[in-house]
């Protein structure tokens, strides 16, 4: 039937390029067949002459779209309004949030005996025997059929996935590549047909993601091959490593690991940074094995047979590396403090419980900038649903700050229909929906409302451009809270400064919000009329510009001004930020710990 519909219906097409420089990758892939597949119309990508389901992770994946790539997204049938839309929207947020991963630079060093050079993949230094990538393969007994071990196997993914998007993606990518096959022998041909298709592209490095899900089914099949460690501190040399491995190689003495055929934007590379052991890619081919070697990825070489004097000096370099490092950690629940003795609050920018605690453990004082849309995914949340996902949250800190739900422009929710227009971040967005989507906005604030218990709160409008689209999203709270027979005394209200209009009526707003926060993302891409998605056009967000508009708000303003955007956790803008008056930076969970230091040194 659906068939038979969408051959009647027109089709709609859009062209979309790749600004990535990693390319269109697996993790954003998935995340885009994820969407794709909620809606019920045919969803296709057609590039250089090749038309794929855009619904399928491996399909899309084989069309290899690299940086500056134009490829043709094509929907048909009874929602491929609303899917073009989301995923032309989607699409935009994906680019702009792969950070490419760039060439670390090197420092000097100078060591008396040979030296081989590398790419550093996580910075570090280490001296230890170097030892091989060595397995045993275990049959186990299998009681589970090929279709009860893709079951297993995609529980497990999704079970790990709260660790890294990167076993989502895994997971999309086996659930696609399933479904053409009824046993593990033509699950292993299928692979192996993909992965040939990848080599010598941009996504050739993913091609260890097939390889990795491909050992996980044969695990659950009983087919186990064992890495094996030794019981002592080694670095260890392999060709490559499945980004599963790095799960097990933290449990182990691993002091550093050299690599011959990844590449730094490879998930294992991507696990390996996370995990901080010190790695390096090289010439594997060329490091003796079981002898003493140095790695240092500081500079970037692997010293091949270090004398006495060598091994001096990289030990006094670890030791060094190790305690600023520890210095920082150790310091990260402490306060904030200038050499001048001011106090500045780090706080955190979060998106969703998980992000919450490790804020929580990483230092931060407050939640500055809690992103509601966490609850907004492929379907809507229920009222009990955001209430106790916003209670849990509550219950971890004492400040924060919940910007309501932010969606439009470069953001899609399959379900929040919003009229496909020519320049979506000029249109339906922020506090733009109390218009268009007031229903949504009601329960959202009456679930905030509920899990606040009494609690201080404060609320943040997004996009807000006057202080009467300000007063009556207030307004609106406000009659929330009376429908509900609930008491809101404990709630503050405040805008994010992100439309430039705003910077000529701050002493207008000074008696109507409570508070300001500063989102220098989105400022910077309006005050320049430069898309922050763009593939050509970037805005320094250090530019003079930017800071006079900071200090004209922070020298106006009469209530309290914080930021959350990136510029609050960038380490040339940190000094400025503090001279011009700013006591309050919301930064990344992970930002915290060097945010605070280098507040210090100010």
């Amino acid at each position: 039937m659906q068939l038979l519909k969408n051959l009647f219906s027109k089709p709609l097409s859009t062209q979309l390029t790749v600004t990535s420089s990693n390319g269109f990758h697996l993790r954003p892939v998935a995340r885009f067949t994820a969407l794709a597949k909620s809606y019920k119309c045919d969803v296709t990508a057609t590039f250089n002459g090749k038309t794929v389901d855009a619904k399928k992770v491996n399909t899309l994946l084989s069309l290899s779209l690299e940086k500056q790539d134009t490829f043709t997204l094509t929907t048909q049938g009874k929602e491929a309004q609303q899917a073009l839309t989301s995923l032309q929207t989607l699409f935009k947020t994906l680019m702009q949030d792969d950070i490419e991963v760039t060439t670390i630079q090197k420092k000097s060093a100078h060591y008396t005996s040979k030296t081989l050079e590398g790419d550093i993949i996580a910075k570090g230094v280490a001296v230890a025997p170097a030892t091989g990538y060595k397995t045993e393969t275990i049959q186990h007994e299998n009681s589970l059929t090929f279709k009860e071990a893709i079951e297993n196997t995609l529980q497990n993914l999704e079970k790990k996935s709260k660790q890294s998007d990167i076993y989502l993606a895994q997971k999309e990518l086996l659930l696609a590549l399933s479904e053409k096959c009824d046993s593990l022998e033509s699950l292993e041909t299928l692979m192996n047909e993909e992965s040939n298709a990848l080599k010598e592209t941009k996504l050739s490095s993913k091609i260890t993601d097939y390889q990795d899900i491909l050992q996980q089914v044969k695990t659950a099949l009983g087919l186990e091959v064992k890495v094996l460690f030794p019981e002592h501190a080694f670095i260890l040399l392999a060709n490559d490593l499945l980004p599963s491995e790095i799960t097990l190689l933290v449990s182990t003495q691993v002091e550093a690991v050299v690599l011959k055929e990844t590449s730094i934007h490879s998930h294992t590379a991507i696990l390996l940074r996370a995990s901080g052991i010190t790695s390096l890619i090289a010439d594997t081919s060329k490091i003796p094995l079981e002898k003493e070697i140095i790695v240092d990825s500081i500079a970037g070489v692997v010293v091949l047979t270090p004398n006495s004097e060598d091994i001096q000096k990289a030990k006094t370099l670890q030791k060094q590396t190790k305690e600023q490092k520890a210095h920082s950690a150790t310091k990260r629940f402490e306060p904030a403090t200038t050499s001048k003795g001011k106090q500045i609050k780090v706080f955190a920018n979060v998106g969703d419980i998980e992000s919450a605690k490790a804020a929580k453990e990483e230092g931060a004082e407050g939640i500055g900038l809690l992103r509601s849309e966490f609850l907004f995914k492929s379907t809507r949340p229920t009222l009990e649903t955001q209430t106790k996902a916003y209670a849990e949250i509550f219950d971890a800190f004492d400040d924060i700050t919940v910007r309501t739900l932010d969606v439009g422009g470069d953001k899609a929710l399959p379900y929040l229909h919003i009229p496909l227009e020519d320049n979506p971040f000029l249109g339906i967005r922020g506090v733009r929906l109390f218009r268009t989507h007031p229903e949504i906005l009601e329960e959202q604030l009456h679930a905030i409302f509920v899990a606040s218990q009494g609690k201080k709160i404060k609320v943040m409008f997004p996009m807000v451009s006057t202080v009467e689209e300000f007063n009556k999203a207030k307004s609106f709270a406000q009659d929330v809270a009376k429908k509900h027979t609930i008491d809101v005394s404990n709630i503050a209200f405040g805008i994010m400064i992100e439309v430039p209009s705003v910077l000529f009526q701050i002493e207008l707003f000074n008696d109507a919000v409570d508070f300001y926060s500063i989102g220098t993302n989105d400022l910077t891409q309006y005050l320049f009329a430069v898309e922050r998605t763009h593939p050509l056009l970037k805005v320094d967000e250090l530019s003079p510009v930017v800071f006079l508009a900071l200090e004209s708000v922070v020298k106006q303003a009469t209530k309290p001004v914080s930021i959350c955007g990136e510029l609050a956790a960038n380490s040339d803008a940190i000094e400025k930020l503090i001279h011009l008056g700013l006591t309050t930076l919301s930064v990344s969970p992970k930002s915290i710990a060097q945010t605070k230091e280098r507040i210090r040194h100010v």
